[in-house]
């Protein structure tokens, strides 16, 4: 279905990672990102080399080179642990002990290790590095930097019907055509999930917009990079994420009733499932934004996923092609942290979900008393996990997409490490002095999310 990757090592792509693997090392923390961006948008899978029998991609090197950084910088001494990280630690452990329990080969650990180091290495490199809301705004300046020659790189692509990042393998050379219609993928592994990549940032660059005059150039920049990456793609999962986003952002003026929009949505969930002739979930079935849409195939995958739970419930499940699933294709995240990891790894997935939604829910009452600006762009933020959260039903993320995921963690845990975390540490000052910290998040509620 995809591309076989190559096993040798490009030169330019060797070099190129050096030169990212040294500015790692020496940039100072502001900057100390621009390299994974780098990394992430230009370099595609393709590239890797043999440590022990292991597959290093470029990015991997990149987090060995982070790691050292950290370490020798000691940046891992004002890092403050959170619930999510504790979650998000014990996904990594169960998805290596059910996947293992379930092959029972060598193969199988070697698999799931590598994994775990992706989601380890990256999550945390972020999580040491993005301790801030002054953080986060400097990523959105970089990536709406970094993001403009990559759609145009894609735009190449359209217009040629060539791959420029063919070079680096991992891709095709000529771009895939369905019913007509161009899918471009740039270092991607398919349009879907290059599509996914520049759609899930549109919240983001909409937050960064209302934060200073000076931002909205970059602001727009980063907005039509994301448009451009998106619709190049010519799919229609990164065109609904896209739209997801932009529904997330205009929440934001009924935000004092999003509780009554939360019941709404159940409610209207049941409702839906009990006048439909088939369960809810094939309402992915109705929905056709481009021609050639395979929403029947995501609501065909999550209908056998609940016919068949107690074949994949414990450990997780080899084979679901056998299921009525059309090529054994699991194209929704979700599911798939249930195939491989059984239940127990399906719920620590979504429960780092909505940790994340409770983070961001927290901080945005910790900054009632903040600047309208500040808290658009957390509301930006959360829109941005609602973008995942929504792109998690179409698309399984198994390349640079990661990234994005990742980093958006990060910015939760930094916002609620400024604007409620802080209300915890002050305590001892409350107590003696009888002075209100800044933040206006109680100490009550900090030690929930903590």
């Amino acid at each position: 279905m995809f591309p076989d990757q190559v096993s040798s090592l490009n030169s330019v792509a060797l070099f190129f990672t050096l030169c990212m693997g040294i500015l790692i090392l020496r940039l100072p923390r502001r900057l100390a990102l621009v390299p994974v961006a780098l990394i992430t948008c230009y370099m595609t899978f393709g590239q890797k080399v043999l440590i022990f029998d292991l597959d290093f991609t470029m990015l991997r090197l990149l987090v060995l080179f982070a790691c050292a950084r950290i370490i020798l910088r000691r940046e891992f001494r004002s890092f403050l642990w959170l619930k999510i990280d504790t979650v998000f630690l014990l996904w990594i452990f169960f998805s290596i002990i059910t996947y293992t329990l379930l092959w029972q080969t060598t193969e199988a650990i070697v698999n799931r290790l590598g994994t775990a180091y992706d989601a380890a290495g990256l999550y945390f490199t972020f999580r040491f590095l993005v301790r801030d809301i002054e953080d986060v705004i400097r990523i959105c300046k970089m990536f709406a930097v970094v993001l403009f020659p990559m759609a145009a790189c894609m735009f190449v692509e359209y217009l040629t019907g060539r791959n420029l990042f063919y070079m680096f393998g991992g891709v095709p050379e000529f771009t895939v055509i369905r019913d007509g219609l161009l899918r471009c993928q740039g270092p991607f592994r398919h349009p879907i999930l290059a599509g996914t990549f520049g759609a899930v940032w549109l919240p983001l660059f909409v937050g960064f917009w209302w934060q200073n005059r000076r931002n909205r150039l970059l602001a727009v920049l980063g907005a039509l990079s994301s448009l451009m990456i998106t619709l190049l793609s010519g799919s229609s999962g990164p065109i609904a994420v896209y739209m997801a986003g932009i529904l997330g952002c205009a929440m934001w003026f009924v935000r004092r009733h999003m509780r009554a929009a939360r019941w709404g949505i159940v409610i209207g969930i049941i409702v839906l499932h009990l006048i439909m002739k088939d369960p809810v979930w094939f309402i992915f079935a109705r929905i056709k934004i481009l021609s050639g849409s395979t929403g029947w195939h995501r609501s065909n995958l999550i209908d056998r996923m609940v016919a068949h739970f107690f074949d994949w419930w414990l450990v997780g499940a080899k084979n679901i092609e056998e299921w009525g699933v059309w090529w054994g294709d699991i194209t929704n995240e979700y599911i798939l942290q249930a195939v491989r990891g059984g239940l127990i790894t399906f719920l620590l997935f979504i429960y780092i979900v909505v940790l994340a939604f409770s983070g961001v829910g927290k901080a945005m009452a910790a900054a009632k008393e903040k600047s309208r600006e500040s808290k658009l762009f957390i509301w930006a933020i959360g829109c941005m996990l609602f973008s995942h959260a929504m792109a998690f039903l179409n698309v399984a993320y198994f390349d640079q997409n990661i990234v994005n995921w990742y980093l958006c963690l990060a910015m939760i845990a930094a916002a609620v490490n400024v604007y409620c975390l802080r209300a915890t540490n002050m305590a001892g000052v409350i107590a003696t002095t009888g002075e209100s910290p800044a933040s206006n998040c109680t100490a009550e509620e900090a030690v929930s999310y903590e």
